[in-house]
């Protein structure tokens, strides 16, 4: 049976509205797990500050991890089934404490978080870090709607917005700061968001 113009219009409107009131969700999505998210930004800041890593989940289910591990000279990327043995032979072969990275890992799958990591920037030529937490919940996957990333950004210190809640440069420099290309928006004064068909 021929579907109408009409209504072919109308599914595409539900469609369209549905995926911008997703968007705008990830405040709320914040708001309501903001303990486990706020609490995966300082265990990984701890851990990360004894020693450099970063935690990345290669598959849907959440069932396969990848680290990147550093050390004096290399940095070192594995692979493996989260529950396999070999991983936290690795953690500790390279000088890292498992018990904060497979708490990570623990907390990541629970909040099907794809990746943190730590990135550093500069504003008004000082140098600045920040944590970076890439999320792809099914409860924001839509059908039609193509994939994307609900990325967090973590501020050591209060960042500047506009009227419209856009992450500026700074006080004096009234620009947009892109990080990654994008433009990030404010959940609160050190926490921002962005919405991304990339996870990094």
């Amino acid at each position: 049976m021929r579907q109408s113009p009409l209504y072919r219009l109308f599914l595409l409107a539900i469609v369209l509205s549905a995926a911008s009131c997703t968007s705008l969700n990830i405040t709320n999505y914040y708001h309501k797990h903001r303990s486990t998210l706020d609490g995966m930004e300082q265990v990984y800041l701890d851990a990360y500050n004894a020693k450099p890593f970063s935690i990345e989940f290669t598959d849907r289910p959440f069932d396969h991890v990848s680290l990147e591990l550093s050390t004096d000279t290399l940095t070192y990327i594995y692979e493996f089934a989260v529950d396999e043995p070999r991983l936290q032979d690795t953690l500790l072969k390279y000088g890292y404490n498992p018990a904060p990275i497979n708490t990570l890992i623990k907390n990541m799958r629970s909040m099907e978080c794809t990746w943190i990591n730590h990135l550093d920037y500069y504003a008004e030529e000082t140098r600045h870090s920040l944590i970076y937490i890439s999320l792809w919940p099914k409860t924001f996957n839509l059908p039609f709607v193509n994939k994307k990333y609900y990325i967090l950004t973590y501020f050591s210190q209060p960042q500047y917005f506009d009227a419209d809640g856009n992450l500026m440069t700074g006080r004096r420099l009234r620009r947009i700061r892109k990080i990654n290309g994008e433009t990030f928006r404010k959940i609160n004064n050190k926490v921002c968001y962005t919405i991304s068909a990339q996870f990094r």
